[in-house]
């Protein structure tokens, strides 16, 4: 081990006095932390605004010990608290032993064994959905994508059809997610109760997304219907600690939680996905071989997923370029020795998998879209964080398996019937960085019936 380096010893750009270098950040995200990675190597330092100091940590092996080894020592990042104006004290938002107390009570409804149960529903719901689809028109594929997730979501949570589901919560969404980025981005937050064009659009979509679930709850507590849903599962979970259930209140937070993080994440990945098979006629033909050869002109079911390994590749190397969880953040909690490095309480540290998953030092021609390259058991070959769009340790996404199912079985749901291609006069396709990782001005494809 070399010598401990502190803030002084790390190197990174200066930035201004009194913004350091959020205004850099702000601009591109992704630009701004690739070039500390590319100049600084693991570990570079910079500021936000005078006074907060924030690392950017590259480093396989101290992302490991950051997120999982000595991730008592770490919180998550301040930035996340504009979430908690809707999501409470979630899975995404809390801390320490109120986390880990949620997780275990909702980890059983994401097993393996219950997303087979709900793969039939992300089936449905698709071709439902695309067989509106009409021949050769274009559609703005970022939206509809958003609509496929959405109607899933709705329905493996709530039991509820895509109509339904869209009109109660789908714009509210939408609006919220907006506003919430600038929020998390301002300098200044203003507080909520001035009454600005933003603010009254904030709260109005807050406080339609709270009723919607609170009469969604309470109809349920009513019922005597027993769905098999997701709020199904969470109502009857009991804590293994004291044996109660969930309050109404931390039902709401989870629920909004896991609407949030599944439906916007799901569909951003899926309309990359969608884009750069597009651009790739031979990535195009294998995963048309292979629907062909596993399903054939049957209906899609459950079991095919298992078979379908270059459709998932296809996803993987689509989430290794376009992670829609693109950095992850961190507030150091206590004082904290990560390899040759000390961080100290109150310091930040961001994490970008977009970042390391396109560095040459972990993928030969890393900007190159290569479904190829998972075969063989690349994973196993790299360090553990090297690959990392779920995040990792007790904090990973807890719908990963979930979230590669339904891609998979969309993505196969639209080419078993459709050829999709990028409408003529597209504009340059590029990543814009807000809550997820979305493609600016969204993505235009002509869909053609096979």
């Amino acid at each position: 081990m070399g010598k401990i380096k502190d803030w002084h010893q790390i190197k990174g750009p200066r930035g201004s006095w009194l913004s350091g270098n959020l205004k850099e950040f702000q601009k591109d995200p992704l630009l701004f932390l690739t070039q500390l990675s590319n100049v600084y190597g693991d570990v570079a330092k910079f500021r936000f605004g005078p006074f907060q100091k924030v690392y950017h940590v590259s480093n396989p092996d101290l992302i490991k010990e950051i997120l999982v080894s000595k991730q008592k020592n770490f919180i998550k990042s301040k930035d996340l608290n504009v979430l908690k104006d809707v999501v409470g004290e979630g899975l995404l938002t809390s801390e320490k032993e109120m986390h880990l107390k949620q997780r275990r009570l909702i980890q059983p409804a994401f097993k393996k064994t219950h997303i087979t149960q709900y793969a039939q529903d992300m089936i449905d719901v698709t071709a439902n959905y695309i067989s509106d689809w009409e021949d050769g028109r274009e559609y703005l594929m970022s939206k509809e994508m958003m609509n496929v997730t959405l109607g899933i979501i709705t329905k493996t949570m709530f039991s509820m059809d895509f109509k339904e589901g869209s009109e109660a919560i789908g714009q509210p969404i939408e609006t919220y997610m907006k506003l919430a980025v600038k929020r998390m981005r301002a300098i200044v937050r203003l507080p909520l109760w001035l009454p600005t064009k933003n603010n009254k659009s904030y709260k109005k979509s807050i406080h339609i997304l709270e009723q919607t679930l609170t009469n969604i709850i309470e109809d349920r507590r009513k019922s005597d219907e027993r769905n098999e849903d997701l709020l199904g599962m969470l109502m009857k979970a009991r804590s293994e600690v004291d044996g109660l259930r969930m309050s109404n209140q931390q039902l709401m937070d989870e629920l909004m939680t896991i609407f949030l993080a599944g439906h916007e994440t799901t569909a951003n990945a899926l309309t990359w996905t969608l884009f750069l098979i597009s651009q790739h006629p031979i990535v195009m033909k294998k995963l048309n071989e292979e629907i062909n050869e596993v399903i054939g002109d049957r209906n899609i079911q459950p079991d095919d997923f298992s078979k379908l390994t270059y459709t998932q590749n296809v996803f993987w190397e689509s989430l290794r370029l376009f992670p829609p969880a693109y950095v992850i953040g961190r507030q150091v909690d206590s004082d904290v020795e990560i390899g040759d490095y000390v961080f100290k309480k109150g310091e930040m540290i961001l994490i970008s998998p977009y970042v390391v998953h396109r560095s040459p030092l972990y993928f030969e021609d890393p900007t190159s879209f290569i479904p190829e390259r998972f075969e063989k058991d690349l994973l196993k070959t790299l360090p553990s964080f090297a690959f990392f769009p779920f995040g990792g340790g007790p904090r990973v996404c807890i719908g990963n398996h979930f979230a590669v199912m339904e891609a998979v079985l969309v993505l196969v749901s639209i080419f078993q019937r459709y050829h999709l291609t990028l409408a003529p006069d597209h504009h340059d396709v590029k990543p814009q960085p807000l809550i997820t990782l979305r493609p600016k001005q969204g993505i235009r494809m002509i869909v053609t019936k096979k």
